[in-house]
């Protein structure tokens, strides 16, 4: 009995060794997300998300950022004050390129202006191309950001992550965000531009922009050509038609040697949950 007993006891530490090369063989993509990159009062980490079935060889990733009750981030143009986030991906392996795709902003005020950016958590969804799609990819993320309470705080962050085309316990809140990310403006979408004027009696000149959106509140943002144009914040004016809200910037702001004729500036437009984007030619 006793020998019985010594030959499951190897067994059984036999079986333990397997499992436990085993384990040690598994591939670095099970994780689902890295560790957080925080400081005092805010971090950042990847995660991972499962690839659609019509993306082809793309595969779904996103850049979570967690922040402590009034404290905020910047989105890619961040209004008055404050520092857009800049991305690396440069040191990641078998990545063919990825695009970061930005979720719909929110206007704050800090009494001197109005910046423009998310508070309390966000989520950057990623869309990753691997060079080669049968094996999975590293995401090697360095990150240059601020964060804002009272004063500006500038930040960095790193963060690595191998992902695959797996259902990942992100799927849900990655979807969220990537429904939060404006559309490109349709005819009949829900939010639509309904006129642009260019008024050349107002000192500076001013750009007048009618939206249509379903009731509730709406919100509007402008930006130049390149990011050298820091052109102010839209603000809600009197004068629309029915089922319409007026925006109004002026054409201040330019880089040197930059002209406003013929510039295409970018407007998102934001309405609750919904959000829309599109490109308008001033002549």
């Amino acid at each position: 009995m006793q020998t019985m007993t010594r030959v499951g006891r190897f067994r059984s530490v036999g079986l333990l060794a397997a499992v436990l090369v085993y384990a040690g063989a598994a591939p670095a993509w099970a994780a689902e997300e890295s560790a957080w990159d925080a400081g005092q009062h805010w971090g950042v980490r990847l995660i991972a998300g499962s690839a659609r079935s019509d993306a082809g060889a793309t595969l779904r990733a996103g850049i979570e950022f967690r922040l402590d009750p009034g404290w905020k981030t910047y989105w890619r143009y961040p209004g008055d004050s404050g520092v857009p986030p800049v991305f690396d991906f440069s040191a990641s392996e078998n990545l063919k390129s990825v695009a970061v795709l930005w979720p719909a902003p929110h206007r704050f005020s800090d009494g001197s202006g109005h910046s423009i950016g998310y508070e309390r958590s966000a989520i950057f969804p990623l869309q990753v191309v691997p060079q080669n799609p049968a094996r999975p990819v590293t995401l090697r993320l360095k990150l240059g950001y601020a964060v804002c309470e009272k004063l500006c705080v500038p930040a960095e962050a790193q963060a690595e992550l191998t992902i695959t085309k797996g259902a990942t316990a992100h799927d849900l809140a990655l979807g969220v965000a990537e429904a939060r990310v404006p559309k490109p403006a349709s005819p009949d979408g829900p939010i639509t531009i309904a006129a642009v004027a260019h008024d050349r009696t107002a000192t500076p000149r001013r750009v007048l922009v009618d939206v249509a959106a379903p009731p509730g509140p709406l919100d509007l943002f402008v930006e130049g050509p390149t990011p050298d144009w820091a052109l102010p914040l839209p603000q809600k004016i009197e004068g629309a038609a029915a089922g319409q809200q007026r925006f109004a910037f002026a054409l201040d702001g330019l880089p040197p040697g930059a002209a406003a004729e013929g510039a295409t500036l970018r407007l998102t437009a934001v309405a609750g949950e919904q959000a829309m984007e599109t490109g308008i030619r001033l002549d």
